[in-house]
């Protein structure tokens, strides 16, 4: 789900934050993906486009499609993804997975009743909201990129922690994910509709965490505030508080705590119990790989050719010559992309910003001497 209407408040309030690039601006960069979302939306975008992929088992293999050709797209336009997969939710967002499986249910029934009445466009549109990313799914996906000689994180919490971790830590340059908690989470650059088909020509949305802040004028901590009084995954908002009105209220008050001292409660509802402290720890602190971890060896390998064919054309049934076409362009595009971009030669120093350097004021001069004066020396 990630942040109500965060995408919009950044937009209008610190447009400065916010730019659209083509995919081949990226060239050299290595870039953090939460491999969890993609899959989602491969899963997705293969349904609306058609049929669901099967192999003769009747297994759903859309997933491999979109994982094998979108990650091929972005190495043969110098991209060198690092896939980070989900691990353990944490137990915060039991309220949000217990919402998502209601919804799934109800979209089950509706699309069954789609079916019966005969309307092919309504039980297309349910069919979608019914789609789960399995742990199968998962651990082919795993599977594929490992042959394709692209590296595999597993996080041991949300992925979109550790994908902002990595760009933080100096290992990647941004976050490649749709869920805006990504920025919540600290990522300095976020990048969405990277693993989009190019079929639907979308621009690459990249967005800023520092001027984003200075736009919205608000510290970290109270960005952080203001996405968990839009709504989050971890607890619900207060009723009657929408996006504008959040942001007037950071600015106002700085944090919850004071807002809840001065809120209408007549006019608002905040919720019983509400755990907004325990979701401002998990942004603040998500459980992350530490940089010298020794899951965190990240290397691009050469692609095993016959290990794709194998999983992908033996025992999914994918069409051999174009995988082996996809994977000749692999073998090349990898070679073309070992080439750096200039500014990844000049280290980048941590710390605080240099500020610019003021020029003392040159010390005043006696009067000019004329040059009758200089002559009666």
């Amino acid at each position: 789900m990630g942040i109500h209407g965060l995408s919009r408040v950044i937009a209008d309030n610190a447009p400065k934050a916010m730019k659209e690039n083509q995919i081949a601006q990226y060239f050299g960069r290595k870039v953090a993906i939460d491999a969890s979302m993609s899959i989602y939306q491969f899963l997705i975008a293969v349904r609306s486009e058609g049929s669901v992929l099967t192999n003769e088992a009747g297994e759903t293999t859309s997933h491999l499609m979109g994982m094998f050709y979108r990650t091929l797209r972005m190495i043969e336009n110098g991209i060198k993804p690092i896939y980070v997969f989900d691990g353990a939710p944490p137990k915060l967002k039991s309220g949000e997975l217990a919402k998502r499986l209601d919804r799934r249910n109800e979209a089950e029934e509706q699309a069954r009743q789609a079916k019966e009445s005969g309307s092919v466009e309504l039980m297309d549109k349910f069919s979608r909201r019914t789609v789960k990313a399995t742990r199968q799914h998962t651990e082919d996906c795993k599977k594929l990129l490992t042959l394709m000689g692209i590296p595999v994180i597993q996080a041991p919490c949300e992925a979109e922690a550790q994908c902002a971790a990595l760009v933080k830590q100096g290992l990647a340059f941004a976050a490649g994910s749709e869920d805006m908690d990504t920025l919540t989470f600290g990522t300095p650059v976020l990048l969405r509709h990277l693993t989009f088909s190019e079929a639907r020509k979308m621009p690459i949305s990249e967005i800023s965490i520092q001027p984003a802040l200075e736009g919205l004028g608000l510290s970290m901590d109270e960005f952080i505030d203001l996405c968990i009084l839009l709504g989050c995954d971890y607890c619900d908002s207060i009723r009657g508080i929408g996006p504008t009105r959040a942001l007037a209220l950071i600015r106002q008050h700085r944090n919850i705590e004071t807002i809840l001292e001065n809120l209408d409660r007549d006019k608002y509802t905040v919720p019983e119990g509400w755990p907004y402290k325990e979701a401002r720890d998990l942004f603040q602190h998500p459980s992350v790989l530490a940089a010298d971890d020794e899951q965190m060896q990240i290397k691009w390998e050469r692609p095993d050719e016959e290990g794709i064919v194998q999983f992908l054309v033996t025992e999914n049934g994918f069409n051999e010559k174009r995988i082996r076409a996809g994977v000749e362009k692999l073998i090349k595009a990898k070679g073309t992309s070992t080439q750096g971009r200039l500014d990844t030669f000049f280290k980048v120093v941590e710390g605080k910003r240099k500020e610019p350097e003021v020029k003392k004021p040159t010390p005043a001069k006696g009067p000019k001497k004329s040059k009758t004066a200089k002559a009666a020396k």
